[in-house]
């Protein structure tokens, strides 16, 4: 529910889910926003069920899970006029993109890597969970129960990773590239496959309630999550603000990989559109349901004391709070946090902050910290025992079926195998207490260099 404040003149400022916004001509309304919950990326779909037939006709291992569409597309780009429209479009660079600022857009990622990760673990992915039509799809998938949601996730920041990786990276041919078609043929399959599950079961989805199963305007909030919600809500959650440069540059990096992925672009054209579209998205699309709710949960629970975060149930739960605000986080019924865990996420606060505000001032530091973190997190990724073993190549492994749902998980009997992120948060709050410490001694030192010690007394007694 919105709580609207009449101000000067024809504005009127909103309040959704703990974020305050002016509306503009720029915002959208439901009901303008309604359309794209109908369109879908056609072209992509045109062009799976010509390769589908490809590999029917190849007699190779038709299993879902086995299919790289990918490269089914580029070895018959040739042999189809739209398998050549789809490879021709994925290939040409538009017009827009500037690489300078696509690299500086990649370097914003691994400045604010640790924050900025933790964003899209519980701000974009778990508060997502928040959206009435995204999770009606997802739940269907079974890619988010609390058995496989961790590989879930840890595939999802394969694909971010991948994107962030370099300039050359993110140009046709590609590791950015190729990954953003794939997910791209992804979407496309999940699509198809419950709109098939529809024709046989018609209660199955409610398409003109929820729209088309990965629709155009599902895909522009997934978008959205990656960047706008990452600087305007995430980012500043934590007590971090990017420069305006630093936000331009990030919006058009994940506007291209919208171009890439069949997304409208149109909303990330500029950072104006690109924030008025997630303030517009925070009122028409967030209304947590109850399988929304499940999805939420499953999320922590997959993820509790496991590699790379090692992070607890109880530490996870006031990060999620944190960065979606109480509203949000009461709909979503993620337990309150007690004073240990308030503090020790504040004393987390602290340390990023420190972190992102002093290394980025250092330009040789900069340089050094980001290159490590792009090569560190790549590493951590495919680490056999901390993360995905090897790359993924988005297969279509969590196939829907008529019988297929996604339930809450149990929690499970785990005991901590090493320190992790709370580790940093406690560091946070040791040096928060030192810094205290020392500005206070600090201030005494001054006050009695500056001020006789008769007149010091003198102003403590009055």
């Amino acid at each position: 529910m919105a709580l609207r404040s009449p101000k000067s003149g024809n504005s009127t400022e909103f309040h959704y889910w703990g974020y305050s916004f002016h509306w503009t001509d720029l915002h959208s309304s439901a009901n303008d926003l309604r359309p794209l919950a109908y369109t879908c990326d056609t072209l992509a779909d045109e062009c799976v069920e010509r390769l589908n037939i490809f590999l029917s006709n190849d007699g190779t291992d038709k299993r879902p899970f086995k299919k790289d569409l990918y490269g089914l597309l580029r070895d018959h780009a040739d042999d189809d006029p739209k398998l050549k429209e789809l490879w021709t479009e994925i290939n040409t660079v538009p017009k827009w993109v500037d690489w300078d600022q696509i690299q500086r857009g990649q370097d914003v990622f691994f400045r604010y890597g640790l924050p900025i990760l933790n964003v899209l673990s519980f701000e974009s992915l778990l508060g997502g969970m928040g959206a009435i039509r995204v999770v009606e799809t997802l739940a269907r998938t079974g890619g988010f129960g609390a058995k496989v949601v961790r590989r879930r996730l840890l595939e999802t920041l394969q694909h971010i990773l991948q994107v962030n990786s370099s300039v050359e990276g993110m140009k046709p041919g590609g590791e950015g590239h190729v990954s953003s078609v794939r997910v791209r043929l992804l979407h496309s399959s999940v699509r198809m496959k419950i709109l098939a599950l529809v024709e046989q079961q018609s209660n199955y989805y409610d398409a003109d309630k929820f729209g088309i199963p990965v629709n155009d305007l599902d895909c522009i909030g997934t978008i959205n999550t990656f960047c706008s919600s990452v600087v305007w809500l995430g980012l500043p959650r934590q007590g971090i603000y990017l420069s305006q440069q630093e936000i331009r540059d990030y919006i058009a990096l994940w506007r291209l990989v919208a171009y890439y992925m069949g997304t409208p672009t149109e909303p990330f054209e500029d950072t104006a559109k690109a924030r008025a579209m997630m303030e517009s998205l925070l009122i028409s699309e967030i209304d947590p349901t109850e399988i929304g709710k499940v999805l939420a949960k499953n999320i922590i629970l997959g993820l509790e004391n496991t590699a790379p975060a090692y992070a607890s149930k109880e530490f996870m739960e006031a990060m999620t709070r944190l960065l979606n605000g109480e509203l949000l986080s009461d709909q979503l019924e993620i337990p309150r946090s007690n004073l240990y865990y308030r503090i020790l996420i504040w004393g987390y606060c602290f340390w990023v902050m420190a972190v992102s505000y002093i290394i980025p001032r250092i330009y040789f530091l900069d340089k050094i910290t980001i290159a490590l973190r792009r090569k560190y997190f790549y590493k951590l990724i495919l680490d056999k025992n901390m993360g995905l073993g090897e790359e993924s190549r988005f297969d279509f492994k969590y196939v829907p079926t008529l019988t297929r749902t996604t339930r809450l998980g149990q929690r499970r009997s785990t005991k901590f195998e090493r320190p992790g992120i709370e580790s940093l948060a406690r560091l946070g709050l040791l040096c928060a207490f030192v810094a205290v410490v020392t500005l206070g001694m600090g201030f005494v030192f001054v006050a009695r260099t500056i001020i006789p010690s008769h007149q010091l007394f003198s102003v403590v007694r009055a």
